[in-house]
């Protein structure tokens, strides 16, 4: 199957003073929730659930899924109970594909790349960085999602409202949109291939793979968020949120992965070297009106074992995140490869 994306770069240039917080994640996560919100959507209700515009607005696409929850419905994927996620319903005749009857969520097709930099002042004038990764027909959204940031700047973020001017934007080969051209390049997507068919008999020596997690990684398993990341338990949440953006996002197919026989092969590899640690930090839901704790695994991992086969789903994740709130920019890691044959058509 393959999932289609862009990522892109956008620069910006501080207007006031702004004051973002060390994670800057959820301030502009939510600073484009509620920009998005005010330019897209035609009624100004509150709740979507209810607007007969739902089935072709581009907010109720990015955020909300339509139209009805289904009954509860075991999948092989997740540890029993399991359950929770970002906003969206699913529709009836979804509720099959992959247990989501446990599920009242679709994943967004979108994700926001926070700055990394811990630097939380800046003055007029200064420079500030983040990236946008848009999945699927999302990818035909941009224009709104530029407009929305551009708009997000003239009401300010972070402590005070400072004001910025975005610059431009890149996907890292052209410009695509700068101040003064004040026009978008048309983009075509970049593809990540994942294979469907795994031959398991055929993988016999043991590699060594480690992973990086840069922001917080909330991954839930049987309930509750996982302190200790067991292999199988990873590849549960990367298997069903890759799943999950193909189906409802790029081909709404369902792969014809052998779910039992990768996390049966996945409980195989064991974990060593961990320099694991809990970070914890809380944001301010405006649609809850309440504060809300976002705590997850940050630091390094290596994991042993035959994992050659599990590699694809490895590399999808470190563009796509993996766990709760990859549109806050949690869950993002990269892949260092320890000592690893290269896949077949790689030099």
């Amino acid at each position: 199957m393959n999932i289609t994306y862009q990522k892109f770069h956008f620069t910006i240039e501080a207007i006031d003073e702004v004051i973002l917080p060390y994670y800057k994640g959820s301030t502009f996560r939510g600073g484009f929730g509620i920009t998005f919100k005010k330019v897209v959507c035609a009624l100004k209700r509150n709740d979507c659930k209810d607007c007969i515009l739902r089935q072709r607005c581009v907010y109720a696409y990015v955020f909300e899924t339509f139209p009805l929850t289904p009954p509860k419905i075991p999948s092989p994927l997740m540890g029993e109970g399991q359950g929770g996620g970002e906003q969206g319903r699913f529709s009836t005749e979804d509720s099959g594909y992959m247990g989501m009857g446990k599920y009242l969520t679709v994943p967004h097709p979108f994700v926001i790349q926070p700055p990394a930099e811990t630097r939380q002042k800046y003055k007029p004038g200064e420079i500030l960085t983040f990236s946008l990764i848009l999945i699927g027909k999302a990818v035909e959204m941009l224009p709104y999602f530029v407009y929305t940031f551009e708009e997000l700047g003239k009401t300010g973020i972070g402590k005070g409202r400072g004001r910025y001017k975005l610059l431009n934007v890149e996907n890292g080969k052209d410009t695509i949109y700068s101040i003064e051209e004040k026009s978008l390049r048309s983009v075509s997507p970049d593809e990540i291939y994942l294979p469907e068919n795994f031959d398991f008999t055929s993988d016999n020596s043991d590699d060594s793979i480690s992973l990086r997690f840069l922001t917080p990684a909330r991954i839930m398993y049987q309930r509750d968020l996982a302190v200790d990341l067991i292999f199988h338990i990873l590849l549960r949440s990367l298997v069903r949120r890759l799943g999950l953006l193909y189906y409802f996002h790029c081909g709404n197919e369902e792969p014809s992965w052998g779910y039992k026989q990768l996390i049966k092969e996945a409980e195989k590899v064991t974990a060593e070297n961990k320099s694991l640690k809990w970070y914890d930090w809380e944001r301010f839901s405006t649609r809850q009106n309440v504060r809300m704790k976002m705590g997850g695994i940050v630091g390094e991992i290596t994991y042993r074992g035959k994992i050659k086969q599990f590699l694809s789903i490895l590399k999808a994740g470190e563009i796509l995140h993996v766990g709760k709130g990859p549109s806050f920019g949690l869950g993002w890691y990269e892949v260092i490869l320890q000592k690893f044959p290269p896949l077949q058509g790689e030099g």
